[in-house]
């Protein structure tokens, strides 16, 4: 299993559709016990809440978003936790929208110290 994702900021690497998350977007996570949990903003996305469970490198979650444009949104979330070659972590994610149509699959990695 790879290591704890507590304390970790992550981001995108890729932007996703206009007005949702994108590589401005922020993802600051914490871990106890089996649950994950974390704050985000950034981007489009005024604020952010995802919720969940972690099992060994399987991260199922829920989020919900406020946007710039005063609208919220929610679904749902399966990621897979990886650690690269050089230590930072990972994820490798599948989603889809429970609020409105769409689904894909995007790729979030651990911030390094200096990063914006």
């Amino acid at each position: 299993m790879a290591r704890s994702l507590d304390g970790l900021v992550l981001a995108p690497v890729a932007d996703q559709a206009p007005g949702q998350v994108g590589i401005r977007t922020r993802f600051a996570y914490h871990e106890k016990d089996g649950e994950i949990w974390a704050e985000y903003a950034g981007g489009d996305v005024v604020r952010g809440y995802l919720v969940g469970t972690r099992e060994g490198d399987l991260l199922d979650f829920r989020y919900v978003q406020l946007k710039e444009d005063g609208t919220t949104s929610s679904g749902h979330c399966v990621s897979t936790v990886a650690e690269l070659s050089d230590g930072r972590v990972r994820l490798e994610e599948t989603w889809e929208w429970e609020s409105q149509p769409g689904s894909g699959t995007s790729v979030v990695e651990q911030l390094t110290e200096h990063a914006p």
